[in-house]
């Protein structure tokens, strides 16, 4: 299957600053620019099924959730799949609602290391800069970064090493028990951090479905996932993905994209809330596997995300 969890840098898309900061509460007030309209989405479900057809022998799942309340279309949405950097969302998460409570520091200074315990027996495993998409976070071995800076790098650059050393501090149990918290009890499972081969070989790998990313999302985006200040901040981390060759990939030019991309061997993922600081913000999570393809997989993607944004700015209209 390959690597378990590294993640290519692909080209960026230029995106438009994000607004003042402000309370969450009045970014959900924008809501109801759609909140008294029903859904128009005509045949919107059955062209996304006749588009996932063609890639016959590959999975695909997909959830659309208008965070007005007015419409949602799933495909396979509690189909399981291995969760690839989808599953960072979940740590991001905890970071902040531990924070909230008290419980976790993110100014707080962590030391840098690479060498983790296996979840199978606690044998020593240890990350490769080559293998990372952030490997500029391994320079700082032998010295400390914020574990903000951590959380960052983890949802931005995707950062393997981040991401053990954050689930170090916040156990991958807590992890797991704060998602499903949150209503994602669909079959998301976080085991682990990313590089254990042992744990991958033995098959304790994280998994994901599609309905449960959509929860966390909209979880966040209705400032429900943790205080309305932490939500903001993780919205805006998000937008701030470097990886934008999905779900961004297929809408206009200078959409705000707040998402966690995942790739491994023959899986590409994309998880979104869409104009989340707009009148009209949607939760979007495209989830594939089997393609040989990554460029293929995402291109499936972004016409998925192509479709879909049409026919949600169409029925906002009517």
């Amino acid at each position: 299957m390959g690597r378990s969890d590294p993640e290519v840098p692909r080209p960026t898309r230029s995106r438009p600053p994000l607004p003042p900061r402000a309370a969450l509460a009045g970014v959900l007030v924008l809501l109801a620019a759609c909140a008294t309209k029903r859904p128009v989405l005509g045949d919107l479900e059955s062209e996304l099924r006749a588009l996932a057809e063609p890639h016959a022998g590959r999975r695909i799942a997909l959830v659309y959730l208008a965070l007005d309340g007015g419409a949602e279309i799933a495909l396979d949405p509690d189909a399981s799949f291995h969760a690839a950097s989808t599953m960072k969302l979940a740590v991001m998460i905890e970071a902040f609602r531990r924070a909230d409570a008290g419980d976790f520091d993110l100014e707080a200074q962590l030391p840098v290391h690479d060498e983790f315990a296996s979840i199978v027996d606690g044998s020593p495993y240890s990350l490769s800069a080559g293998d990372d998409s952030d490997p500029e976070l391994f320079e700082a071995r032998g010295a400390t970064r914020s574990a903000r800076e951590l959380v960052t790098r983890m949802i931005r650059r995707s950062s393997n090493l981040a991401t053990n050393l954050l689930i170090e501090r916040l156990d991958a149990r807590r992890v797991q028990a704060g998602i499903e918290a949150l209503g994602a009890t669909h079959g998301m499972q976080v085991r682990r951090g990313v590089e254990d081969g042992k744990a991958f070989r033995a098959g304790l790998n994280n998994v994901a479905t599609a309905r449960d990313l959509a929860v966390l999302l909209r979880a966040i985006a209705r400032g429900e996932a943790a205080s309305a200040a932490s939500c903001r901040a993780m919205l805006e981390i998000l937008a701030g993905q470097e990886f934008r060759t999905m779900i961004p990939a297929g809408l206009p030019d200078g959409t705000v994209v707040a998402h966690k991309t995942g790739s491994i061997t023959r899986i590409a993922h994309d998880a979104a809330i869409v104009d989340p600081f707009g009148p009209s913000p949607y939760v979007l999570v495209v989830l594939t596997a089997g393609f040989d393809d990554e460029g293929e997989a995402c291109a499936a993607g972004a016409e998925f995300a192509r479709r879909v944004h049409a026919a949600h700015l169409a029925q906002c209209r009517t």
